[in-house]
């Protein structure tokens, strides 16, 4: 259980460019009735298999931002599936927009873990079926809402090693009754001045990991505000003040977390 600031430490960069071995597949599968489409990232270049890695994107959801996003991060190292909360046809026009996704998702704790968990079991599936995933290697990546997602699926005890979120959202459980059976180790990459998810609820999250008796880590870049890590930021209808693409941050939450995954898996 470590908690840090980093202010300007130096560390590892990713390479993460995408090569031309690198494969999008697009993937289409139902929960309850309602179609959705998901798809798995991989070099197929690489003949061993890899960990496995379940992406909740932002609640922009299943975009190219996040296909890219999940490539730079795949490289030959992971196979990464970037699952669909919303279903087919999620085309948000405004900030609005997004708000009534999100809080419809948010209020219906069933539904969240079913269309997030119904993600793990497709990555699962499709990585046997094509034998490119080591099934005892298994990790979750969440961003903003999907980092919420992420751990209210995990909460379920479902099988993740380890699991890591940037710039998480809503990162208490929607159904704070129920117990936190989270089996793999939590790595929380989270900006110091982030006023969308501020300390006290990183802090809150912290807590109940230590209850769970889950190891943790959590990393707070100083200076930092929301979405560090996404390219778009900020949205026209936000500010640099709340949300703020950080390349260089980005890079060395993603060294972060690949040192986190080959630690836990």
């Amino acid at each position: 259980m470590r908690r840090f600031i980093f202010a300007g430490v130096a560390f590892a960069l990713i390479s993460g460019s995408a090569s031309a071995a690198m494969v999008e597949r697009k993937i289409g599968y139902e929960v309850g009735g309602k179609a959705f489409e998901g798809v798995l990232v991989y070099d197929d270049s690489v003949k061993t298999k890899r960990p496995a890695v379940l992406m909740e994107p932002d609640w922009w959801g299943v975009n190219p931002n996040a296909i890219a996003q999940a490539k730079q991060i795949a490289g030959k190292d992971y196979v990464i599936f970037v699952a669909d909360i919303y279903g087919v046809g999620y085309a948000p026009k405004n900030r609005a927009d997004k708000v009534a996704a999100v809080s419809a998702i948010r209020h219906d704790i069933k539904m969240a873990r079913a269309r997030g968990g119904k993600g793990l079991d497709v990555m699962l599936a499709e990585g046997n079926k094509l034998g490119i995933i080591d099934p005892n290697k298994i990790a979750g990546i969440g961003f903003c809402f999907g980092g919420g997602v992420l751990l209210d699926v995990a909460r379920e005890g479902r099988p993740f090693n380890a699991l890591a979120v940037f710039h998480v959202t809503l990162p208490q459980s929607a159904d704070p009754t129920g117990p936190s059976t989270i089996k793999g180790a939590v790595l929380v990459l989270h900006g110091a001045n982030d006023p969308i998810t501020p300390r006290k609820a990183i802090a809150a999250l912290e807590d109940e990991l230590d209850a769970a008796k889950v190891q943790w880590q959590t990393v707070l870049f100083s200076g930092a505000v929301h979405s560090f890590t996404d390219v778009a930021a900020p949205e026209p209808e936000a500010t640099t003040a709340s949300q703020k693409y950080d390349p260089e941050l980005a890079k060395r939450s993603y060294a972060l977390m690949r040192e986190f995954f080959a630690t836990h898996l």
